[in-house]
């Protein structure tokens, strides 16, 4: 029997041998010895005697057997030979009893390499054995900008921590972005018992997903993990049976999809231009059924400013569309608590179109997107990757600009402070926008960042301590919590002066998308291949963000901010226009030049006149860290 296993595999790898000759690539395994030649290796580390997934077990640590075996460690050498006779042997050992004798291999680059044992490997693939025992030395490369060098040293962490080596990712961030995904601080330790439960949802997982069609897929299986967890969450995922774990792969497809394309985020950044017919349409009384417009508020409007904005926006379209509208609102809806059941809950009471305004309510809201097509379900974020859902958010970052040059015209002492909450998508743009208009109008200013989620930490101290006079802070209060401290304002020993306040019309924005909707515009914008995500991201020229100057202003300055403003709704200045250099001295825009909003949305630098940095997740407070988790730039103290 042993003497057909061994023809069988010669014959397998014979043909792998072949096909990869005819491709032009070479036809034996991998050698680690020469994959590093030019590699400079900081350190060896003994991991010691570990369980190994054979599948990436890919090839051996010197040249000595490599022209036994093809690339997928099949032999191809001639029956006869003591190689084929000692092959054989230890199939008939396999066969009888199995494989228990551990292989010695090298780890680089969460791919082993083996040092003993070539022959162990080969027989176990032959029969598609899933792991092998092996005491296994890592050798860890220096640090370097390559991505996967990036990802290599996340996963360190991961495997640290985990234990786990069967995962991969394509995108940097996706390792901890699991951890959080599943629970899990980077830093606890798991039981064995998580172990074992989450090798067996991957494996269910990838069983299932593979089934399904996933290998013509160019992602890896972690990637499509992560996308998995992310719509139904790891507890719910872990009791998915085999048929539920087909259909719910099936009904996400486009997920994966979406991550096999580079340019995964399609940003809209301007209404589409309805036309008068249309609009008079929809807006004359008629005997229709009146759409029924849900939002849902993580917060009270009461206690918050966020939602209060929004819920301005709700009453203003409540009136503009009273003839074709029904809105309805539902505070204080916790994502890992009652966010499902409420929004099940407004779909079985006939809800057409869902606004769910933070970042925060994502996961609910993608899950309720997939299990209800029918219904129109969007996210205020930014920069989301989902096919299911669209997203929305407004440039900010243009009225933040005009508020820069404000306080640059205005300060005596080139010291300008900046109050921020939360590192996210879109907060960096506002705080740079911020610093390159104090920089347009005046070169010496200085934007003294502080951020108010910071634990143990007085924002105001600190800017009295560094002579700060001049403040830009949040940007709208509620009437239950009224405060000068919005918008910027001029500080004077204990008398607050406000000057001008950046102002988010999410009515406007509310008024476009419904008319978008009413005028059949939604469904021409559909990306039908399930190739890219849709983020709505407008601006002033859309007349969703706007600046409101007090009497206070000079009315020179508030002649120049006007012309500038018109300047930024006509497209001729951005505020990421021309030379842009950031705080390291790194030049990330030149002369003559206009950043891409893509560049804008996933900023996580400072530019060159801002005082201050971007904290790490460990630096906030608790109540901001998962928020900066979902949507923040902010990175872990590893990655500094």
């Amino acid at each position: 029997m042993s003497v057909q296993d061994y023809l069988e595999a010669m014959k397998v790898g014979r043909k792998e041998y072949r096909n990869r000759i005819n491709k032009g690539q070479y036809p034996y395994l991998p050698v680690l010895d020469e994959i590093i030649s030019h590699v400079e290796i900081e350190k060896e580390v003994n991991l010691g005697l570990m369980q190994v997934p054979l599948d990436l077990v890919i090839g051996t640590s010197t040249q000595a057997r490599t022209n036994a075996f093809a690339s997928n460690f099949m032999p191809i050498l001639d029956w006869g030979s003591e190689f084929s006779a000692k092959w054989a042997s230890l199939s008939d050992s396999q066969m009888e009893e199995g494989i228990r004798e551990p292989i010695k291999a090298y780890e680089y680059m969460n791919r082993y390499y083996v040092v003993e044992g070539n022959k162990r490997v080969s027989v176990l693939k032959y029969v598609d054995a899933v792991s092998v025992p092996a005491v296994v030395t890592r050798k860890v490369p220096k640090r370097t900008d390559e991505l996967d060098n990036r990802i290599y040293f996340e996963y360190i962490d991961f495997n640290k921590v985990s234990g786990i080596n069967n995962i991969w990712f394509s995108k940097e961030g996706s390792f901890p972005k699991l951890l959080t995904t599943l629970g899990y601080a980077e830093d606890y330790e798991w039981t064995e018992d998580e172990r074992k439960d989450f090798t067996s949802a991957l494996l269910a997982f990838t069983n299932a997903y593979e089934h399904e069609g996933g290998k013509k897929l160019p992602i890896t299986i972690g990637d499509a993990f992560l996308a998995f967890l992310s719509i139904y969450g790891y507890e719910e995922a872990k009791e998915m049976t085999t048929v539920e774990l087909r259909e719910n792969i099936e009904k996400i497809w486009k997920e994966f999809r979406i991550l096999s394309n580079d340019e995964v985020v399609e940003l809209k950044m301007d209404p589409v231009d309805v036309g008068k017919k249309n609009v008079l349409s929809y807006l004359l009384p008629n005997s229709a059924k009146k759409l029924k417009v849900s939002f849902v508020y993580d917060k009270s409007p009461n206690n918050s400013d966020w939602n209060y904005g929004h819920e301005l926006g709700r009453k203003y379209i409540e009136e503009r569309f009273s003839n074709q509208i029904e809105t309805e609102a539902v505070e204080n809806v916790v994502p890992d608590e009652n966010a499902a059941s409420v929004l099940e809950d407004l779909i079985d009471f006939g809800s057409d179109i869902i606004f769910t305004t933070t970042s925060q309510l994502i996961q609910p809201s993608l899950k309720a997107a997939v299990e209800h097509p029918e219904v129109k379900i969007l996210n205020c974020s930014l920069n989301t990757t989902h096919q299911y859902i669209r997203t929305y958010y407004a440039r900010m970052y243009e009225g933040k600009f005009l508020t820069g040059v404000i306080a640059g015209s205005l300060t005596e002492n080139n010291r300008i402070g900046y109050v921020a909450d939360y590192p996210i998508y879109g907060m960096t743009a506002n705080i740079n926008a911020f610093a390159l208009g104090a920089k347009f109008v005046n070169p010496r200013a200085k934007v003294y960042l502080e951020w108010s989620t910071l634990k143990d930490h007085d924002v105001y101290k600190t800017f009295w301590e560094q002579q700060v006079s001049y403040v830009s802070n949040q940007d709208m209060i509620t009437p239950q919590n009224a405060s000068r401290q919005f918008g910027l304002y001029h500080i004077n020993n204990d008398e607050i002066t406000n000057l001008v306040m950046p102002v988010w019309n999410w009515g406007v924005f509310y008024e476009k998308l419904i008319q978008s909707i009413m005028s059949g515009s939604w469904k021409k914008e559909d990306d039908t291949e399930g190739t890219k995500a849709l983020n709505y991201w407008w601006g002033m020229s859309a007349g969703v963000i706007d600046i409101i100057c007090s009497q206070n202003l000079p009315a020179p300055t508030r002649q120049l901010v006007d012309l500038l403003k018109q300047l930024i709704c006509s497209g001729q200045l951005d505020p990421f226009d021309g030379e842009i250099i950031a705080q390291d001295g790194t030049v990330m825009s030149k002369a003559n030049e206009r950043m891409h909003p893509e560049e804008i949305v996933k900023m996580d630098w400072l530019v060159d006149n801002v005082i201050g940095f971007i904290p790490t997740a460990e630096q906030l407070t608790e109540q901001a860290q998962p928020v900066v988790q979902m949507q923040g730039v902010a990175k872990s103290k590893k990655e500094e």
